[in-house]
């Protein structure tokens, strides 16, 4: 929603004032400038991207840039009750008790009370994965927080190659609005013998060229790179907890010790306060 008002005023402003100063719409209206400019930055995106960058980017427009970030104070909440079942099941039965419910996540009880996260595939299997190393006997907090961190900077560093790739656009994109430009004093130059409101028409639509390319970067592409890193950094912060409630659970502390540990690695704009989850934990259905 940001999103839609920020590009309304940006377009808004610029369109708007230049009408306000007695400009013409209809000269900006230049279909093969466009041509040139947008088919150039896709196509360089294209030779330069990767496959899985390439959908990457298709699902940040498509997602990430209209909704933000996946995770707000509801599912941070729901996480946090979800991993206190989970430690107090470990911790009054021991890890073993865990194996049921992290093979089939989808068919268990505990996790159906959870629905929000059990619909985000990635951090469902995320949190099994690591769950289901404490079945088998893993012990050592150090060496599992040292393969998470690993794990999670794989995944930060796809994100920073969406990322890289929509500042690349924006990068090039003013450099194809002066080839647009460019080509466009060649096509008057071809006119030169024309009357000068002929070569006036043809000047105003090559220099709509460096004109779009321009606005193009600044205030479309780079600040949609931005929004979208902004994303991709808030939801990060959505694994970060769920690890560190397990690294202070294979520490031994108590499932509510643990469960505070990762409430406090959140951002305060999503970041339950203590009787929040106190009267959550409170509500919870016992575990088995």
């Amino acid at each position: 929603m940001l999103f839609i008002v920020g590009l309304l005023v940006v377009f808004g402003s610029v369109l708007g004032g230049y009408v306000a100063a007695d400009g013409h719409l209809g000269v900006l209206w230049q279909p093969f400038e466009f041509v040139i400019i947008f088919g150039g930055m896709i196509g360089a995106f294209i030779i330069a991207s990767p496959k899985d960058v390439l959908k990457g980017v298709g699902k940040a427009f498509a997602g990430t840039l209209i909704k933000g970030p996946k995770h707000g104070k509801d599912a941070y909440i729901e996480l946090i009750g979800l991993l206190y079942s989970l430690f107090k099941l470990a911790k009054t039965k021991g890890d073993l008790a865990l194996e049921g419910h992290v093979e089939n996540p989808n068919d268990s009880q505990l996790f159906q009370q959870f629905p929000k996260f059990l619909a985000d595939h990635h951090a469902v299997e995320f949190l099994c994965d690591y769950l289901r190393l404490l079945t088998l006997g893993t012990s050592n907090a150090h060496e599992v927080g040292d393969i998470i961190d690993q794990e999670l900077d794989i995944h930060h560093q796809e994100e920073h190659a969406i990322v890289g790739a929509i500042s690349n656009m924006a990068d090039g994109v003013p450099a194809l609005g002066i080839v647009a430009a460019v080509l466009g004093i060649i096509h008057t130059m071809g006119s030169i013998t024309e009357p000068p409101e002929v070569l006036g028409k043809l000047i105003g639509g090559a220099l709509v060229g460096t004109f779009s390319g321009i606005l193009m970067c600044y205030g479309f592409m780079a600040p949609v790179a931005q929004s979208v890193g902004a994303s991709f950094e808030a939801d990060s912060r959505y694994f970060t907890c769920i690890k560190t409630g397990i690294i202070a659970h294979m520490q031994g502390y108590a499932p509510q010790v643990s469960v505070e540990f990762a409430r406090k690695t959140l951002a305060s704009n999503v970041r339950p306060t203590f009787a929040e989850v106190e009267e959550m934990i409170g509500d919870l259905p016992s575990a088995g």
